[in-house]
């Protein structure tokens, strides 16, 4: 897959108020806010794999499972281009090779050649040889060196003992090259030790091979070898267009593409497979064009269902049938991530509170893929990117989406904004009896709280105040296990962990609990003859007390008996 580098956050700091702004305001359009549990990890639920330009290459095996040619394939995903044909070689920076010299294993035919002259050496086979290489010395001059019994000696060109500037060695065959770690990696073409600009005193591994030998090496890496044969093929094609394409643009530098995700993942002769060299055997030299030139052939593992503007005529946006088959685990992801990444990156921020995605590119599920989000905290917001926010949790795609919390899931389930209003704050952390923590959300028209063991409920009006002025969810009622609910004579009520609240006009809101409330129960609450309580539960001499419209419930600590008298 070709994948590109993140760019720069943008980090803008502001007071309280923008703040606010940022976590409350509604902005018309795409804009939503996602706000931040307690629990401080939020769930992201996402779409493919990617960038999405141009071909899904889990896009292109549904589209081969479904029938369709790599010629169709191509046709779809690369509209407005055409077939060509393009030979040559191409000059493959190995970026694994970190050290300054090239390191071989001996091959028939190993030659030695100067690139400043052209002139060519042949190697020496020797038993007793079983390494060569070629190693910078002083004034950009390279010594071919071979190791024998354990060490290194010279081998001194004839007529020149050194040779200055680029050299590489070339072989009937692929070479074999020796990695710093002791891998051994094959390569067909030659194995280039090639100065990055004159005078430089580093040197890089360059392999030049040809084209369609560098896409023998790209295909199986880019995609599993098992897949239909014209998935393949169409693999085959797009890699070959875009090498050819960076080939041109990259003409006069000494590698014109590299052999990892920022290009296209290549390993070389030791990478290829009979299926993926049978699908370049099929394609052989063929390009995409777009007016004649090499075409930008962008390529991700999965569209998630809709591919993404790439900026070029042949690379729309446009929705993707082909992707969402049964083996493509990344049509559909979910992740957890916690937020103390965010914090600790971004200090200046405090508790991350919300998370606004202000801009996303329109096509597809949640308005698609995210292009520009805030970051809202306690101290200050923070401008991204949504390639920042993927790059930093490694998330598959921008085309993502946060699970809401539990306090708006139920908050959009009893009617939203059209029942509680808006939310006036960012989830805060409260205590329950004895220290269980949950969450609260103030709301233009109430206030829900949430814990584990009771889900999120709302409340409003007396009910809401009276339970607030008793200390809340650390009271001794704790959290609410109900929302208001209506009474007969246009009263209310809630439940809570540990009792009851009652509503009416004329009493305003009474907690009832313990043995009172049992048999308060008893006697068909508030629409039993007792009516309403008046007063909340009292402690007596003895006991406990609460006196109702009409009549009175007592409980006697001492016997642990209930009396209700009626008046």
């Amino acid at each position: 897959m070709i994948e590109r580098s993140p760019s720069l956050h943008r980090v803008v700091t502001a007071g309280a108020a923008a703040l606010a702004m940022v976590v409350l305001t509604p902005v018309p359009g795409q804009a939503r806010t996602y706000f931040v549990p307690v629990t401080d990890t939020l769930v992201v639920h996402g779409h493919g794999y990617g960038h999405g330009h141009g071909m899904s290459q889990h896009g292109a095996q549904g589209a081969a499972l479904a029938g369709k040619s790599y010629r169709q394939i191509l046709r779809f995903y690369y509209p407005r281009t055409r077939l060509a044909r393009r030979h040559g070689p191409i000059r493959i920076l190995i970026s694994a090779d970190t050290t300054p010299a090239v390191v071989v294993k001996p091959a028939t035919g190993l030659r030695v050649r100067d690139l400043t002259d052209g002139s060519a050496w042949s190697l020496p086979q020797r038993s007793r040889i079983d390494l060569w290489r070629l190693a910078p010395t002083r004034g950009n001059r390279t010594d071919v060196q071979f190791r024998a019994r354990g060490g290194w000696h010279r081998w001194k060109v004839p007529g020149r003992g050194s040779v200055t500037g680029n050299v590489q060695f070339e072989a009937d065959r692929a070479i074999g090259l020796v990695l710093p770690n002791g891998s051994v990696v094959r390569y067909r073409g030659v194995l280039r030790s090639a100065l990055p600009q004159p005078g430089a005193r580093s040197r890089d591994t360059v392999n030049v091979t040809s084209l369609d030998d560098y896409v023998r090496g790209v295909i199986a890496a880019e995609m599993p070898a098992s897949w239909a044969p014209h998935a393949l093929r169409a693999q085959a094609v797009a890699a070959r267009t875009y090498a050819a394409y960076l080939r041109q643009a990259n003409s006069g530098r000494y590698y014109q593409i590299c052999d990892t995700t920022s290009c296209q993942v290549y390993g070389g002769a030791s990478a290829q497979t009979r299926s993926t060299n049978a699908a370049v055997n099929s394609t052989t030299g063929k390009i995409l064009t777009y007016q004649g030139e090499p075409a930008f052939t962008q390529f991700s593992a999965s569209s998630g269902g809709w591919t993404s503007a790439g900026g070029l005529p042949y690379l729309p946006a446009q929705k993707d049938p082909y992707d969402g088959w049964s083996g493509n685990s990344m049509h559909r992801w979910s992740v957890r991530i916690s937020t103390a990444e965010l914090e600790s990156a971004y200090p200046q921020l405090g508790r991350l509170q919300a998370i606004r995605v202000t801009k996303r590119d329109g096509h597809g599920s949640w308005g698609g893929r995210v292009s520009e989000l805030v970051l809202a905290g306690s101290g200050s917001r923070v401008r991204l990117t949504g390639d920042d926010l993927r790059w930093k949790y490694g998330l598959p795609s921008t085309w993502f989406t946060f699970e809401p919390t539990p306090i708006i899931s139920r908050w959009r389930d009893l009617g939203g904004r059209r029942s509680y209003g808006l939310p006036k704050s960012a989830e805060e952390q409260v205590p329950g009896v004895r220290g269980r923590p949950g969450a609260r959300q103030r709301f233009a028209h109430g206030r829900f709280y949430w814990s584990p063991a009771t889900g999120a409920q709302p409340l409003q009006g007396p009910i809401l105040r009276r339970y607030r002025d008793a200390g809340g969810p650390a009271s001794r009622y704790g959290f609410p296990v109900t929302p208001n609910l209506p009474t007969a004579g246009g009263g209310g009520k809630a439940r809570f962990e540990h009792g009851m609240f009652f509503r009416s006009r004329a009493t305003g809101a009474r907690p009832v609990y313990g043995r009172i409330l049992a048999a308060y129960a008893h006697r068909h609450y508030s629409a039993g003859r007792l009516g309403y309580p008046v007063t909340p539960v009292r402690r007596i001499e003895g006991g406990l007390r609460s006196r109702f419209q009409h009549g009175t419930i007592s409980w006697d600590r001492r016997t642990d008996k209930v009396r209700v008298r009626r008046h």
